[in-house]
C-alpha cells in the first residue's frame, strides 16, 4: 500500500498552503495510513434506525432527535452507528487531529476531560437504595 494520502482519494484532490486535502469533506482530516485501512465506508451510509450518517443533513424524520421526548432513553443515540467512520465532527478536535493525522497518542492522564466533583453514572447509585443515583459523600 502506497502511503500517499492523495492515492486514497478518488479523485487525487489538491492541497492547500496549510497541506489539507482540498477533496476532504469539511469535516474530513488527514487520516495517516494506518488509520485508513478497514475503517469503513467514505461515503454516507443509512444505519439500523433509516437515519443516513455523513450527508450533514441533520434534520431528519427517522432520527431520535426529531422525536425526541421526555420518555427517550439518550442510549438509543450511543455507539457507532451515528458516528460516520470519516466525516464525524470529533475528528476535528486538537487531541483527535493530534492522534490520527500525527500519530501523537492522548495523555494517559486525561484529566482535563474528568469531573470528579460530578457523579456522571447513569442511576448508578439506584441498585444500592439511593432513590436519586448520587453518589455518597466522600467526607
Amino acid at each position: 500500500m502506497n502511503n500517499k494520502r492523495d492515492d486514497l482519494h478518488s479523485d487525487s484532490g489538491s492541497r492547500k498552503a496549510d497541506g489539507e486535502d482540498e477533496s476532504l469533506d469539511p469535516f474530513e482530516i488527514n487520516f495517516l495510513p494506518q488509520f485508513v485501512e478497514g475503517r469503513g465506508p467514505r461515503e454516507p451510509f443509512v444505519n439500523e434506525f433509516g437515519v443516513t450518517i455523513g450527508d450533514h443533513m441533520y434534520e431528519s424524520p427517522e432520527s431520535p432527535l426529531s422525536q425526541w421526548t421526555e420518555q427517550t432513553d439518550p442510549f438509543i443515540m450511543a455507539g457507532d452507528q451515528w458516528v460516520h467512520p470519516f466525516k464525524d465532527v470529533g475528528f476535528q478536535t486538537a487531541e483527535n487531529r493530534d492522534y490520527f493525522e500525527k500519530g501523537i497518542v492522548p495523555s494517559a492522564e486525561g484529566a482535563r476531560f474528568m469531573h470528579p466533583d460530578k457523579n456522571a453514572a447513569y442511576e448508578v447509585g439506584l441498585d444500592n437504595g439511593d432513590e436519586e443515583g448520587q453518589s455518597p459523600d466522600p467526607e
